[in-house]
Parts: C-alpha cells; structure tokens; sequence
C-alpha cells in the first residue's frame, strides 16, 4: 500500500537580490527549523545551506542587480522540509565546480565552497536548469516525534 499524498505546506519570500537581506532569510530559516523540532546542529546545517543557495543566487544568478527578485519556497512535509531558492540567470556548469574543495590546492581558495558546504549539511542538494533560471532544492528530513521507533 502506498503512503497517501501530502499537501505540503508552504512558505514564500521573495527579496530583491541584495546581499544585506540574507540575514531576513537566515531569521525565517532559524525559525521554521525551531518550528519543526531540529535540533541545533540541523539547525545550523539548514541555515548555512540556505544562505550559501541565497547567496549564490544574488552574486552568480543576478549579479547582485537588486532589480532582479530571488524567490525562496519552504515547504514542509510531515518528513522533511524542502527549500527551493530561485533566480533568473542562466545557470551554471555543474561539473566545473564539483572538484574536491578540500584538496590542498583549493585550501586558499576565496571562493568555490558553497555547494561543497551545502551538500555536507543537507540530505539532498539538486540543481535545476531551465530557460526560467536555476533553483536550488535543498532537502533535510525531519526527526522523528518521540516516542517513534
């Protein structure tokens, strides 16, 4: 049998690209993960994530032209909380930042940790490309209410 189908739902915030309103997103962010009964650490992880999505979308995706609107949708499901970040620019070669930040090459490095960052805090990082602009779905399961196996 399968599990029914659960509406999830949703929050939506959209800011101007301008790097001195993540710290908006970050207290929304704080909030719903307090909300969903995460503990500190996945607190942070989800936090983190969600201004290195932001961020790469106002530097990379718009330029930072505060004319240009990056759209954040939080949507919670009995199981996880999923948050997509949305810009309009043009996207980007995935496999060109995939290398392996840590090596001692890249240690200095100024940039070109973000995704690295993201993909070790949530449980799933997925980037979507298309004539619209690319979203950045970041995903991070829920605990489990207590008392559950």
């Amino acid at each position: 049998m399968s599990e029914p189908v659960t509406t999830p739902e949703v929050i939506t915030v959209r800011i101007p690209s301008r790097l001195d309103l993540l710290g908006l997103l970050d207290g929304i962010t704080a909030r719903l993960c307090e909300r969903l009964a995460f503990d500190e650490d996945a607190c942070c992880q989800v936090s983190m994530s969600v201004i290195e999505a932001g961020t790469n979308a106002i530097q990379h995706g718009h330029g930072r032209d505060a004319s240009k609107p990056v759209d954040v949708t939080f949507a919670i499901f009995p199981d996880r909380l999923e948050v997509r970040v949305h810009d309009t620019g043009a996207g980007f070669d995935l496999a060109r930042v995939n290398g392996d930040v840590t090596a001692p090459d890249h240690l200095l490095d100024a940039r070109g940790r973000g995704i690295f960052i993201m993909r070790s805090c949530m449980d799933a990082v997925e980037f979507e490309f298309s004539s619209a602009g690319t979203t950045c779905r970041l995903v991070k399961r829920r605990p489990a209410p207590p008392g559950t196996p």
